[in-house]
């Protein structure tokens, strides 16, 4: 069963406040009832699909472990070997990097030399914000482009 950014960031927090000696029930209940904290970028990388997947996998890889993707409903049918491809991990981001943030990357081949790659970082937010999907993401995006030797975003929002 595939398991939503919420559900996700639930079990990632209780699993945190269990280690922690509290119990994590009770933190997976109350983070369900937080905010996200949502920010998106969209990069071009001047990296042919293949290239960029390796890229984005190793970047996002170092930067947290991998949860299962969410489906990809694409124009093939969600056919991941047709230039279509979603990454996802969990990676810590706001203060010690302790607030858990999925990161979701799907990378779309544009044409034979170039690859864009979607990114979304979401995160819960309690009563000091600490936009740890935003700051995750955005770091996150500059790692790719040097990677890739990209010069930058190709458009922002959140």
């Amino acid at each position: 069963m595939r398991q939503s950014e919420g559900q996700i960031l639930a079990e990632e927090l209780a699993a945190l406040g269990g280690a922690s000696g509290g119990t994590g029930r009770l933190v997976g209940v109350v983070a369900k009832l937080m905010r996200n904290n949502v920010h998106e970028i969209d990069l071009r990388l001047p990296l042919p699909f293949d290239d960029a997947v390796e890229v984005v996998s190793d970047v996002l890889g170092a930067a947290g472990h991998p949860v299962e993707t969410p489906p990809v409903g694409s124009a093939s049918g969600g056919d991941e070997s047709q230039g279509d491809r979603t990454i996802r991990v969990v990676a810590g981001g706001g203060a010690g990097g302790l607030n858990p943030v999925v990161v979701t990357a799907r990378v779309l081949g544009a044409d034979e030399a170039s690859s864009e790659v979607w990114l979304r970082g979401a995160a819960k937010e309690g009563l000091i914000k600490q936009r740890a999907g935003e700051e995750v993401v955005v770091r996150l995006a500059a790692l790719l482009a040097t990677a890739a030797g990209a010069t930058g975003a190709a458009g922002q929002g959140g």
